[in-house]
């Protein structure tokens, strides 16, 4: 099985059983479409809406085991364990057990003194067959089985380019990397290279980020599942850009100052072209509308006809916190009527699904939205797609 990108355009996941094909990541589908076919491979495009959900289940079912936990993405969560027995090995088996039966979605485990040895932990777990998906990190010869299998730039933090110079250090494994000489580290490189190898030793450099600082930019940018050839698909992508927008700085609490507006042909047409532009708000807003509608005005600049565009964008670049916003005496600001409003159109969206209520602007049809051919039914967020049974 393969899961592709946005428009279907890349692999950027793979089964076990795909990667054994010699299928690589992050290939052009049209690439490899010949060898999925010939040995039946399963492909999907990417369904965020179902994969966010299932998300949000595992994670509520994580949030009861511990009230420290870090969501550090959609599919991993740190959760510290305080006044609990020191082997664990029982509970992490328990918690991989309870999530398989509630959300049936496999999960492994790695439990460990320090975050980049949990990581390191949560990667044996899954290599490891013997160790059934739960592997925890107690003993010196235990660290040392471990981080001896694990090539470098699978910890936590090594980039493909680190790799590479601390391979021409002689450092292969993440036992070499451990064992290094951390002032030379962190002469040449940073101090984050010297804390990441003081985790690998056990020592707990980084804590929980159990409430993650707020974005200081949002953007929301998408390619054409079908070329614009005119205006309006590109106006309505921007107005369901910048809704997108809004609703994510609604999220952090914050208001919007300052748009990123911009849109661009494929890089691979013979006339390649791009422009954007910046436009200030008249006040601090989290208003749809007042996005939206500088958004569209800015696009209608930027357009040119004769071009087939191929990609578009809205981003927030600049905002305040709503808790420390100050208006000026000749400006009021955002009326209290919007802050009701928005809290009704996201309560609505929350509760029925994503685009229940949104602006006309956004359009109907959406035939310029990505295109998603082998996309897998909302099960958990569509009624009109939840499984039907027919005796």
């Amino acid at each position: 099985m393969v899961v592709l990108s946005n428009n279907d355009g890349f692999v950027v996941a793979r089964s076990k059983e795909a990667k054994l094909l010699g299928i690589p990541d992050l290939t052009l589908y049209c690439k490899v479409a010949s060898l999925l076919k010939k040995h039946q491979v399963t492909v999907f495009s990417s369904n965020y809406p179902l994969y966010g959900d299932m998300s949000a289940n595992v994670m509520s079912l994580l949030k009861t085991y511990s009230p420290h936990i870090e969501v550090y993405s959609i599919d991993e969560m740190f959760i510290q364990f305080m006044g609990m027995p020191s082997d664990l090995k029982e509970l992490g088996q328990s918690i991989k057990k309870r999530i398989w039966k509630e959300t049936r979605l496999p999960v492994c485990v790695g439990l460990a003194s320090s975050k980049t040895l949990a990581k390191a932990a949560n990667h044996a777990a899954k290599k490891v067959p013997v160790l059934n998906g739960v592997c925890q990190i107690t003993r010196e010869d235990q660290r040392e089985w471990v981080l001896k299998r694990m090539p470098v730039d699978k910890v936590w933090g090594i980039g493909r380019r680190l790799k590479i110079q601390l391979n021409d250090m002689q450092i292969y494994t993440a036992w070499e990397l451990a064992n290094a000489n951390t002032k030379l580290l962190r002469r040449r490189f940073s101090v984050n290279l010297e804390r990441t190898v003081a985790e690998l030793n056990g020592e707990p450099c980084l804590k929980l980020e159990e409430h993650p600082p707020a974005k200081r930019q949002i953007y929301c940018t998408r390619g054409f599942g079908v070329k614009a050839t005119s205006l309006p698909p590109i106006k309505e992508a921007i107005s369901l850009y910048a809704s997108r927008a809004a609703e994510k700085l609604r999220q952090q609490q914050g208001l919007a100052t300052t748009l990123h507006i911009f849109i661009q042909t494929s890089p691979y047409d013979k006339h390649y072209y791009s422009r954007s532009t910046v436009v200030q708000l008249p006040y601090p807003t989290d208003d749809t509308r007042i996005l939206s509608q500088y958004a569209k005005y800015a696009v209608t600049g930027l357009y040119k006809p004769g071009f087939s565009y191929l990609k578009a964008g809205v981003g927030i670049i600049e905002m305040v916190d709503r808790k420390f916003l100050q208006n000026d005496m000749f400006e009021l600001g955002q009326p209290k009527q919007t802050d009701r409003l928005m809290t009704l159109l996201d309560g609505v969206n929350r509760r029925y699904g994503r685009g229940t209520l949104q602006l006309a602007g956004e359009g109907v049809q959406k035939k310029w939205f990505m295109r998603q051919q082998y996309r897998s039914p909302s099960y958990t967020t569509k009624l009109s797609e939840i499984p039907r049974v027919l005796v």
